[in-house]
């Protein structure tokens, strides 16, 4: 019998591979999960969730109250270069922007690097008339003609979507504005966005560069988001829908169609959003992420709060919107072990990917993985993956880790074990640089791993690194969905000063803030949803005179004043470089506002946690090799653990969604809300 209610929480994320769901019952606190095969379009395998819900748990559709996702349609349509002809329409002058980049190199000692090439080519690039000073005046109108016969041709070119993006337009927007009116009057068709209406931040290239994104991926995702929105509906889900944000926040899917350069990120951010959730549950706030799927290792360094970046790169391209801090090396489940020209074993960026993946999937991989040598080492359960409905064949992975030995002169398992030790290394040596730039002490921290492949090897990791804890949550490789699930509305806002404070008038510092939260004010207003409180965060990047690179200040609320700015500056500065000049000028560059609305938090459900009852009886055992030793593995269930338990290493715990493996030296036990924490053993 499908039941209409309560009503439940849906969070999705889309992945290259899986489409992972999680569904809250809002009553109860508990969890329903899918792993649904990705599909394109990526609707069809979100709508196959949905109705293998309704068909297996008897969840009514309708019984939906919120619906929100992650998809890395954007992502990969940037990184693929599938998306839409861009043309490019700005001011005369300035054709080649997006040809002469920034010019820096991307690897300083290579001379070599090839250049990346533009998304819109040269020919599809109009130049026109019209133009604006440094502080916004006009100085030569627009002509509407020469405006719209540049958008004809870029049309008859086979366009079908243009970014406007003139000088100084961060400063007044008009000329932006007038063209993109009078282009959608005369070609209604075209999908047109200008680089104010995306992102008013001083610095041509990078702002003509996100308008070119936005337009590039925006064509197929306002399909992909209107598409959705019609199916859900007819499926019977009457919920708003909502699209997660690189800033780890969300936004209606309305507003993630006209921005949609705001999701490029969102699939790192959700799981650190997820993570940062779990941590407030135990109590912890200091918390290293690790996300470790088949491609690469995504870590994150929650100290109190989820870090946030400007400076990003997605493929080829800097994205300087906000997003959470992430950090990414090539060292995931599919990392593919190679050796070099003088014989040393590699393993790592190349990634065999989803097709045909590691070895040992059996699609016909042939080259060694991390999975593969999880594999031929007794860790993944020889019955196959997702409770069997993934097979695994063993003698492909020890076929294709045996060629790995024979070059080696190793055994099998001898090389098998190398590849493990390599890619803990490799992850090893990606973690410690973060902690150091956030002066952080490992000792501080929990490591919380997720992923398919973060659980695997979280012990790992945490045998090589003196961290507090390991926290393995009920789903790992589910928590991405609960950071849907979880996340607040979240909106930024920027606007370019480039002033030195010495000449800045404090009123001109207040009212521009005041403009900036009004807009933000206005955003959450529309975007028409309850929030149980709202919080506004103002900060600004400020730089010495002279400096290329400067330092996010986080501004007090209440009345401002540029001289407590410039205070805080210099003390921000001391905290990062041990050493403020408080004698030099200082320039103010981008004011920013990030509204926050804190929707309602999801309960989860938790037991009471008895005393310890000991090491519950193992389902079997099996022999493992790790670390030049071979040992006798218990083996559990993670559906049969609960509140209370505790067992030593080495373990191996066995899920739907992944496989947790505990190397000898390590105790376990399973918290209230069924999390597994593992600490070393005395």
């Amino acid at each position: 019998m499908v039941q209409s209610s309560p009503r439940y929480r849906l969070g999705i994320d889309v992945g290259g591979t899986f489409t992972d769901m999680l569904l809250l019952d809002e009553t109860t606190g508990d969890l329903k999960s899918a792993k649904i095969p990705s599909t394109r379009p990526p609707e069809d395998a979100i709508l196959a969730g949905i109705e293998r819900f309704r068909d297996h748990d008897g969840v009514d559709p309708s019984a939906i109250g919120y619906f929100s996702h992650g998809t890395t349609l954007a992502v990969n349509t940037l990184l693929e270069r599938n998306g839409a002809e861009v043309g490019l329409i700005t001011t005369r002058g300035f054709r080649d922007i997006l040809e002469l980049r920034r010019l820096r190199l991307p690897k300083a000692n290579d001379l070599l690097v090839p250049r990346p090439v533009p998304l819109v080519p040269r020919r599809h690039v109009a130049e026109v008339g019209g133009r604006l000073d440094a502080e916004g005046h006009e100085t030569a109108p627009l002509d509407c003609e020469e405006i719209v016969a540049a958008a004809r041709d870029l049309a008859a070119a086979g366009i079908s979507t243009i970014a406007v993006a003139f000088l100084h337009a961060y400063r007044d927007d008009r000329h932006e504005r007038q063209a993109k009116a009078w282009i959608a009057e005369a070609l209604p068709d075209l999908y047109v966005c200008t680089s104010a209406e995306t992102w008013p931040q001083q610095r041509e290239y990078e702002r003509t560069l996100i308008s070119v994104i936005n337009a590039y991926i925006g064509g197929r995702m306002l399909n992909y988001f209107a598409t959705l929105a019609r199916r859900a509906a007819e499926l019977g889900i009457a919920a708003r829908l909502f699209s997660t944000k690189s800033n780890g926040g969300i936004m209606s899917v309305e507003a993630a169609a006209s921005r949609p350069v705001d999701t490029l990120l969102s699939g790192p951010a959700s799981g650190v959003i997820g993570a940062a959730f779990i941590g407030r549950q135990i109590g912890d706030d200091h918390i290293v992420t690790l996300d470790m799927g088949g491609t690469s290792v995504d870590m994150a360094v929650i100290d109190g709060e989820v870090p946030y970046s400007n400076e990003n790169t997605v493929g080829d391209f800097p994205v300087v919107l906000p997003a959470v801090d992430v950090s990414a090396i090539g060292a995931g489940g599919g990392s593919i072990a190679w050796i070099d020209q003088e014989g040393i074993l590699k393993v790592g960026p190349e990634s065999a990917g989803a097709v045909p993946g590691p070895a040992s999937y059996g699609r016909g991989g042939t080259r060694a993985t991390v999975t593969d040598a999880y594999v031929v080492l007794g860790i993944c359960p020889p019955s196959g993956l997702l409770g069997g409905e993934m097979p695994i064949y063993p003698d492909k992975a020890a076929a294709a880790v045996g060629a790995i030995a024979d070059r080696l002169g190793v055994s099998l398992r001898e090389a098998a074990d190398a590849i493990l030790q390599v890619a803990t290394a490799n992850i090893y040596a990606g973690l410690v640089p973060q902690l150091a730039r956030r002066g952080a002490e490992a000792a501080d921290f929990s490591l919380l791993a997720y992923g398919a492949a973060g659980p695997t090897h979280i012990f790992m990791l945490a045998r090589e690194i003196d961290v507090r804890r390991v926290i393995v949550p009920p789903a790992p490789g589910l928590l991405c969905a609960l950071g849907c699930l979880v996340a607040d509305l979240r909106a930024d806002f920027v606007r370019s000063l480039w002033e030195s404070a010495s000449t800045l008038a404090d009123e001109r510092l207040r009212e521009l803030y005041a403009a900036l939260e009004a807009e933000a004010l206005a955003w959450l207003e529309n975007e028409k949803v309850e929030v149980s409180d709202v919080r506004v965060l103002r900060s600004v990047d400020v730089c010495y005179e002279g400096q290329s690179f400067e330092v996010n200040v986080l501004l007090a609320d209440g009345p401002l004043d540029v001289a407590t700015v410039v205070e805080s500056f210099h003390a921000q500065y001391a905290r990062i470089y041990g050493y403020a000049d408080r004698k030099a000028p200082a320039r103010l560059l981008e004011a920013r506002v990030q509204i926050v609305g804190v929707t309602k938090r999801p309960e989860l459900a938790a037991r009471p946690e008895p005393a310890r009852r000991g090491a519950p009886p193992p389902s079997s055992r099996r022999a493992v090799y790790e670390q030049g030793a071979a040992a006798e593995a218990q083996i559990f269930q993670r559906a049969d653990l609960r509140p209370g338990d505790s067992f030593a290493g080495p373990a191996i715990v066995e899920q739907y969604d992944t496989t947790v493996y505990v190397p000898a030296g390590f105790t376990v036990s399973v918290d209230a809300w069924s999390n597994l924490i593992g600490e070393r053993a005395s």
